[in-house]
């Protein structure tokens, strides 16, 4: 088999299909009835339409936008923007959603509108003129969410054709977190990882339990993200004291080596005093709640996608002691590393994790 495209039509060997059950994503009313009438069982892991007669297991875009207003507060930024796609139903919702976000930390929030296209040039090559020009009249230094990578991929390339730089006046963050994609992009894109792993063999299960003849309810299922993988489109701190941003570049770039707060001094010449009161002043936290922030934020994301034991991620994640690392993410999150990993990771990693 072969993955369709969004808004792919419907497949021809679908009507005389002798598969059990179907994993589908539900782009259209025309795939719906479709499914519907091969009379199987089906899961539906897509946002796209406001109701479907399936079970339907999709990423939590709640959780995705909070991350990503929080990972661009954390930097300091006082300016947003969203650039999405409206002909997408989970789009507008994550626009609303971080809007809404961004709205509770007191920021407003620029949304681009959608262009048409024109005769003269192709829908994709009207839409990065546009969203250069939307760029432009923006604020900066500015941090804008992109509905998926993708769309994130197109805002790098406006940047490029406005001569705006990225990330120092234009930071970007995108959603889903494709590899491939996110690598070639210049510069590298930053985005929100789905626990796509996760997400996979919940709707397995389910599909696995309706084959088997169980009824299950058509409500939505939603997963949370892992995490942010950071990369170069959002490597700045906007904040106007250049030993502030120094010493937070520091912090990203060592904390996994059990780094303290006197080797960021000897980094960044200055007393502690002085550090600590511009950390308050200009991100509303300590260095070194900071420096476990950064370093918590890497034990949930090994957690989720490894089998790692709990006392090598202390390890890789600038830990000496695991117990101190499970009193330190108990306080942080309420849950333990152990149960984390329950909740976040598929079975297969919890199965193969152990503990302490």
């Amino acid at each position: 088999m072969f993955e369709h495209g969004r808004g792919a039509e419907v497949p021809e060997w679908l009507r005389d299909w002798p598969g059990d059950g179907i994993i589908a994503r539900v782009e259209n009313e025309r795939i719906a009835e479709a499914l519907l009438a091969t009379r199987l069982p089906v899961v539906d892991v897509s946002a796209a339409l406001r109701a479907v007669p399936f079970p339907r297991v999709v990423t939590d875009s709640d959780a995705v936008t909070r991350l990503a207003a929080k990972h661009l507060l954390e930097r300091g930024f006082n300016h947003f923007g969203y650039c999405g796609r409206p002909d997408f139903l989970w789009s507008k919702q994550r626009e609303t959603l971080f809007k809404k976000h961004l709205q509770a930390a007191g920021f407003r929030c620029d949304v681009f509108s959608h262009p048409p296209a024109t005769r003269k040039t192709s829908r994709v090559e009207a839409e990065v003129h546009a969203i250069a020009r939307w760029l432009d009249k923006l604020p900066k230094p500015v941090g804008v969410l992109a509905c998926y990578d993708a769309r994130g991929q197109q805002v790098l390339e406006a940047c490029q054709l406005a001569g705006l730089a990225v990330p120092e006046q234009v930071a970007v963050i995108g959603v889903h977190n494709d590899e491939l994609l996110c690598d070639l992009c210049d510069p590298p894109l930053t985005s929100v990882i789905p626990n796509s792993r996760r997400t996979g063999h919940f709707a397995a299960s389910l599909l696995a339990r309706m084959i088997r003849g169980e009824k299950i309810p058509t409500t939505v299922h939603q997963i949370e993200p892992i995490g942010v993988a950071e990369r170069q489109s959002t490597d700045v701190v906007a904040v106007a004291d250049p030993k502030v941003s120094a010493a937070v570049r520091f912090i990203r770039e060592r904390a996994h080596s059990n780094i303290t707060i006197g080797e960021v001094l000897r980094a960044v010449p200055m007393s502690r005093t002085v550090l600590e009161r511009k950390f308050q002043q200009l991100l509303g936290e300590t260095p070194h709640a900071y420096v476990q922030r950064v370093r918590l934020a890497h034990v949930k994301t090994l957690l989720a996608t490894t089998d790692l034991p709990i006392g090598a991620i202390a390890e890789r994640c600038g830990f000496e002691h695991t117990e101190y690392m499970s009193v330190a993410f108990r306080r942080a999150t309420g849950l333990s590393p152990r149960d984390y990993r329950a909740a976040h990771a598929a079975p297969g990693v919890q199965a193969g994790g152990g503990s302490r």
